[in-house]
């Protein structure tokens, strides 16, 4: 069994802090009989997280920054891409912008509480004016960290665009595609928050003083290969259970949660990957950061070499400071 946990070392400045209070005593025990091995590096400023790249691996989808298919293999998995392609598809996800002087926010999709029958009528709202740019916006909603369209369009073909992850939350500027083939979607993202500034929807969400909708993400980017289209997915892909205790904390920068979180997690998933181990079962874990993901695999050392690993190995807290 292969399991990931995005998020060990947190992004944010008050979880970063919160980490050297952490007792993670199962951890601790992890560092000291298993072997530490690089999986990935990246920087932070990358478009796509490390887990999501992670999890495309295991998957056996391409894992180029920005240009992992997610959008793709949602269409190949309702039956889409026999008509469509394999090309030209992405994840567009409406969002709350709140503009300043010399930025923009967005708050997280996750929180805007949207209906299903306020998602169908600002769809039937936005639709036409991505047709007009040669963008099919199906009305399939997909629930995922709030709700999110299908859409299908040349403009989407080869680019890249940063994940939901990136911008929940944040400022998006840096992570706003800025190509010439991504002006057409910026002309969009304008347009729309005309076309919804009066909608009834965010009418009838002001009144109840919930956020509007008034912009939309584009994420998810990237050309399915054609080994999933004709059903020849090649090798079996590597089993990996993705831990997500730790995500929302993490990117609220909740240091509370995200501590309170860890803890949890040490006491329970990571209890059991010990008692894994001493059953000799073969068992790997991926703790993931923003510049690391580093997998503890089982150690087959010498005796006089698993002695001293319980002696020279980091602590906990130095060990997540590395990721």
């Amino acid at each position: 069994m292969s399991i990931l946990i995005p998020y060990a070392a947190p992004p944010g400045p008050q979880c970063l802090e919160a980490m050297a209070g952490l007792q993670l005593t199962n951890l601790a025990r992890l560092l000291q009989t298993m072997t530490a091995e690089v999986t990935l590096s990246a920087g932070a400023d990358q478009w796509t997280p490390l887990h999501e790249r992670l999890q495309a691996r295991a998957l056996g989808l391409p894992s180029a920054d920005g240009l992992v298919p997610w959008a793709a293999r949602d269409a190949w998995q309702l039956g889409m891409t026999q008509m469509h392609g394999n090309k030209g598809w992405a994840w567009v996800t409406p969002c709350h912008w709140t503009i300043q002087s010399d930025h923009v926010d967005m708050g997280d999709p996750a929180q805007l509480a949207l209906p299903l029958k306020e998602a169908e009528a600002l769809w039937i709202a936005m639709q036409p004016y991505f047709v007009e740019d040669g963008i099919t916006l199906f009305a399939q909603p997909l629930e995922h960290l709030g709700t999110r369209w299908l859409a299908h369009g040349a403009v989407f073909e080869d680019l890249p665009t940063a994940s939901l992850e990136r911008v929940a939350g944040s400022t998006i500027d840096r992570w706003a595609p800025s190509q010439v083939q991504a002006q057409p979607l910026r002309r969009l993202q304008n347009e729309m928050q005309m076309l919804l500034y009066r909608h009834p929807v965010n009418e009838a969400r002001a009144k109840f003083k919930l956020p509007g909708i008034n912009s939309f993400w584009v994420s998810g980017t990237g050309t399915l290969p054609a080994s999933f289209v004709t059903g020849d997915p090649g090798p079996a892909a590597s089993p990996l259970v993705t831990d997500d205790t730790l995500c929302t904390s993490a990117r609220h920068d909740d240091a509370k949660a995200w501590t309170k979180a860890w803890e949890t997690l040490d006491s329970t998933v990571l209890a059991r990957v010990n008692g894994q181990l001493q059953a000799r079962q073969d068992v790997r874990l991926t703790l993931c950061g923003e510049r690391q993901a580093i997998t503890l695999v089982p150690g087959d050392l010498p005796f006089w070499q698993r002695l001293r690993q319980r002696f020279d190995a980091p602590s906990p807290q130095q060990f997540l400071g590395t990721l």
